[in-house]
């Protein structure tokens, strides 16, 4: 009975190694916005069947993705106090298990989608995967300072793949989609880079803060915010989005430049950190809001 029980927790922990690899959390945020593209991509509510075949897919291979960026990433990970808990660096997992598990994740979510919704949107998560657990993860993040704001495409993509989904093409205002998240990812990240300065140095990443300083990198973070905000009021200028989305996302703004603000004066030093938390609610409340207008226009 005492071994039974013994296998049973060793196989509980197993399971959650490998789900951590998932990154569960950077995936839900990230099916979020394709759920929202699915749904503004047509006035009414989208098919069921595509909802559940696209977010699956995309799901699956964004986890695929993510297992792919522990094992690129796990020497790196084993020389910071942020990440040395992860599996790989713990030993917890093989390297080769772990990229197995990653290839099996990304086959059956390619499957998924190319069956269950159409090849535009698998050949585009496709690409979206190879762009961050390959170009981003393997070449620029260990190259240049801009590594996340040249690699931020892929992780921008979920919308509009969430759209292609649906509609089978590339529109506009997907784009559009893709626009504000390319414009939220750096000031989000390098609110982070900032806490996080001495591990990135001590793992000898070249991110902005260790590059250039973190004057630099504040004033920067200010004025991508202000892009940011800039880049958010394109779906109303241009009619996609009504007055609801106007008045939530000049609200959420506010905030976050509130905290660009705080970041940039360099008098709180727990204010990188609190931005980079209100950052990552703001880009879930953002889409919620576009969610909520697109069927309030539906009904007026």
């Amino acid at each position: 009975m005492e071994n039974s029980n013994q296998n049973t927790l060793q196989s509980d922990d197993i399971w959650r190694e490998y789900l951590e690899l998932c990154k569960p959390r950077v995936v839900a945020v990230m099916l979020l916005t394709a759920v929202v593209g699915m749904c503004l991509a047509t006035p009414g509510l989208p098919p069921l069947n595509l909802v559940i075949s696209a977010t699956l897919g995309i799901g699956l291979m964004a986890a695929g993705a993510a297992a792919v960026n522990h094992v690129m990433d796990r020497n790196i990970d084993a020389k910071m106090a942020r990440t040395h808990r992860r599996p790989l660096p713990q030993g917890k997992i093989a390297a080769s298990n772990a990229l197995q598990f990653a290839a099996v994740l990304a086959v059956l979510g390619m499957l998924i989608l190319i069956y269950g919704t159409n090849m535009l949107t698998a050949w585009l998560t496709l690409a979206a995967l190879i762009g961050y657990a390959v170009i981003y993860t393997v070449v620029l993040k260990r190259a240049t300072p801009l590594n996340i704001v040249i690699g931020g495409i892929a992780g921008a993509a979920p919308p509009l793949l969430g759209w292609v989904a649906i509609t089978g093409q590339v529109e506009p205002d997907s784009l559009l989609l893709v626009l504000i998240i390319f414009a939220w990812t750096p000031p989000h990240f390098w609110a982070l880079c900032i806490h996080k300065k001495d591990d990135y140095a001590r793992a000898g990443i070249p991110m902005l803060p260790v590059t250039h300083g973190e004057a630099y990198t504040r004033l920067q973070i200010l004025l991508y915010t202000v892009l940011m905000v800039l880049t958010t009021l394109f779906p109303y200028m241009t009619g996609m989005s009504g007055g609801l989305y106007l008045v939530g996302v000049m609200l959420l703004n506010i905030r976050f430049l509130y905290w660009a603000i705080r970041v940039y004066k360099a008098i709180d030093q727990a204010a990188p950190l609190a931005m980079f938390w209100y950052s990552v609610k703001y880009i879930m409340w953002l889409f919620c809001v576009l969610l909520l207008d697109h069927y309030s226009m539906g009904l007026n």
